[in-house]
């Protein structure tokens, strides 16, 4: 009809890719950490049970009945194992978590839950809801560092104490890198072991890692292990991931003796640049199967 104003039709500009794939991500990470607030409490007994555990028993519990740690010379010794010990339980800590957030989560959602088909409808690529699991992971790392360190720093007996030096610039690199690679470690096992699988990832991949990992001991005294003048011990554990975190860990808060910080990280780089990369290609397999 003459004189009736035509409604006004508004055009938005379409979004890039990029775009919407960031946002996507940003969406993905901020579910993951809202299921961790809605579920926090469980998240923090998970968390602190084992390192409790750990230095309750090593720096509370022996010194305290007299059952010598740390080769048995007395309190000295017992304050000095305390100092090796306390960096090794964060950095244990950070594995665990990277480990129990992406890569038991991944077995479930692959397995019974099927969760995974809901993630990869994203409208993002199938490498980026890789990523932000990974990502969000590594957040829960960080927390848990955080969570675990006061408790590992304060549980001893009388007389025994971690002689703790912090060098910030390493404790602020230093963390968020091992997160994402306990993290990405946790992507590659998630996509390589089933469900019905996981006994057999903790007892052939996990333990492993834990106890040649250097939490209990520094990788400077592995040289007296020998066979033929050869110090397999000190060199066959330089494949195992933890014990450049746990090394890191002790340049980051003790002066204790470690390996050198130019190898530290130089190599945890290439483990995660190695994880993520198998990762994600055992995640995009899994999905398009």
């Amino acid at each position: 009809m003459p004189g009736t104003a035509r409604p006004q039709i508004r055009s938005h500009p379409a979004r890039s890719a990029a775009a919407a794939s960031r946002t996507a991500l940003g969406a993905l990470i901020l579910r993951d950490l809202m299921v961790l607030k809605k579920h926090f409490g469980e998240f923090v007994a998970r968390t602190l049970v084992q390192p409790f555990l750990l230095v309750f028993v090593f720096l509370y519990v022996f010194p305290t009945i007299g059952q010598g740690i740390g080769g048995g010379g007395g309190a000295h010794s017992e304050s000095a194992f305390a100092t090796v010990l306390v960096p090794g339980v964060v950095g244990i800590s950070i594995m665990f978590q990277g480990i129990q957030a992406v890569a038991l989560q991944l077995a479930a959602e692959f397995g019974y839950t099927r969760e995974i088909e809901d993630r990869v409808q994203a409208p993002c690529p199938i490498w980026l809801v890789a990523s932000a699991k990974v990502l969000s992971g590594a957040v829960q790392g960080m927390i848990s560092a955080l969570l675990v360190f006061p408790i590992a720093a304060v549980v001893h007996a009388k007389g025994v104490h971690a002689d703790l030096s912090y060098h910030w610039w390493i404790v602020l690199t230093l963390i968020p890198l091992a997160c994402v690679a306990m993290t990405s470690l946790g992507l590659l096992l998630g996509t390589t072991f089933e469900a019905r699988n996981i006994g057999l990832m903790f007892g052939f991949v996990v333990l492993p890692l834990t106890f040649l990992g250097g939490t209990y001991y520094e990788w400077t005294r592995l040289a007296p292990v020998k066979v033929g003048g050869f110090p397999w011990l000190q060199t066959v554990v330089l494949v195992n991931p933890l014990i450049y975190i746990n090394e890191g860990m002790r340049a980051a808060l003790t002066d204790a003796r470690h390996m050198h910080l130019y190898v530290v990280y130089p190599v945890l780089i290439g483990f995660l640049a190695l994880f993520l990369g198998l990762g994600l290609r055992n995640f995009r397999r899994r999905v398009l199967s």
